[in-house]
């Protein structure tokens, strides 16, 4: 069945009907995210870059302040200071929504609180951030994972990785509603990179569309990740860095849209047209008029 054509956000309502995508751009309120194009440093250096995303097309901006790669605890207070005036400061100056990229419920609360209308979870659902999301009302990014972010481990060995993804949303969705997030807020990220071999990502990217089964609509965020550098190189241990992997960013995300992705985290308005190119021809028409 097709993933749901609306995703319910804090304050809007937002049409995913095919072939509509809603490309979400890339802000990191840090100097060590993994792409150096996304380091925008301070909250007022955030916002402009934030704006500039909104000018280049974006429908809406995702703002964090924590860098996903593996590494010390960051205290949520510190979390806030960075990344709350880069939330509140985008409100104000666009009328584009904003996303908290945050995994802690403290965070969430804060950024909802400052006008966020998506929180971004890289931490897989836990009961805490999910009773953090209902009562700020904001629309929810479900990613899967395995354990807490920014801790190293090796990747699961899973029997069937697609399988084991739609187990994991289904049950995860479940407990979401149990503790008061509205449904139609939810939309599920596999987490590329994240628990995950070069061959899971390949897999889940080879068979997106199986997803939607879940019925929430699917959120990929892909842009610029290790895996696309694997490829590319042609091993793991020899994978390029980020900044060279942008053209194939742009194959990646065509597929993905091409297979019924919905919402697209992207660094790059090229990628982005690529994301609307393949998303168009997906869902083209020949009995209507184009």
């Amino acid at each position: 069945m097709p993933s749901p054509a609306a995703w319910k956000l804090a304050d809007r309502t937002v049409d995913l009907t095919a072939p509509a995508v809603l490309g979400a751009g890339i802000v990191n309120v840090t100097v060590d995210s993994m792409y150096e194009g996304a380091r925008s440093g301070t909250p007022e250096q955030a916002v402009a870059d934030g704006l500039a995303l909104v000018d280049l097309g974006f429908d809406m901006v995702d703002v964090g302040a924590v860098a996903a790669r593996s590494g010390p605890p960051v205290e949520a207070a510190d979390e806030i200071e960075r990344l709350i005036p880069a939330v509140a400061g985008l409100v104000a100056a666009t009328d584009v929504p904003i996303s908290a990229d945050t995994f802690e419920p403290e965070v969430a609360r804060a950024a909802g609180g400052a006008g966020a209308a998506v929180i971004n979870d890289i931490g897989g659902g836990t009961d805490a951030m999910l009773e953090a999301v209902a009562e700020t009302g904001c629309g929810y990014v479900l990613m899967h994972i395995e354990g807490p972010p920014r801790v190293d481990r090796h990747a699961p060995r899973y029997e069937d990785v697609v399988e084991r993804q739609k187990a994991f949303f289904t049950e995860r969705v479940e407990r979401a509603i149990e503790l008061g997030v509205d449904e139609r807020a939810i939309a599920i990220d596999p987490g590329l990179d994240f628990d995950l071999t070069m061959e899971d990502d390949i897999e889940i990217l080879r068979r997106l569309e199986e997803l939607h089964t879940v019925g929430r609509p699917l959120y990929v965020s892909l842009s610029r990740k290790d895996f696309i550098g694997a490829i590319l190189a042609g091993s793991w241990e020899g994978r390029l860095g980020a900044s060279e992997r942008g053209n194939g960013t742009i194959a990646a995300a065509a597929i993905a849209a091409g297979k019924g992705a919905q919402i697209h985290r992207l660094h790059d308005h090229e990628a982005l047209d690529a994301v609307r190119v393949a998303a168009r021809i997906a869902a083209f028409d020949r009995s209507v008029d184009g």
